[in-house]
């Protein structure tokens, strides 16, 4: 069974970076044709793809949010990582990582919620 698992800091104050990593178990990441996404949801919102990271290594985002977002991979800790800058209250929400496989989302982390405020 894969499992992920975000972690982070729950608090970021506005215009710093927020940095979140999601730890998988039970399967790899760099297992082909799996990609692995990071998805939020503000309070009171839908849900929002944020970009993924494929099993080659390739990277991919939403364009609304291209210019602030990167996520990277530790292949030796089986681990991705969203990096979020200059963030504002309107990153306010809770964070997910997810695989994405076979064209669903197949498995999700629990999330974390992360509030940006001074």
């Amino acid at each position: 069974q894969v499992q992920l698992q975000e972690s982070g800091p729950g608090l970021v104050k506005p215009s710093q970076t927020l940095s979140l990593t999601c730890t998988v178990s039970g399967g790899s990441i760099t297992t082909v044709y799996y990609s692995w996404r990071w998805i939020r949801q503000p309070p009171g919102k839908g849900l929002e793809w944020m970009g993924a990271i494929g099993y080659s290594g390739s990277t991919y985002y939403s364009p609304s949010l291209k210019s602030r977002t990167s996520i990277s991979r530790d292949t030796s800790k089986n681990q991705f990582t969203l990096q979020l800058s200059s963030v504002t209250p309107e990153d306010t929400a809770v964070y997910y990582c997810v695989r994405k496989g076979d064209g669903k989302y197949d498995f999700w982390g629990q999330g974390t919620q992360v509030t940006v405020s001074s």
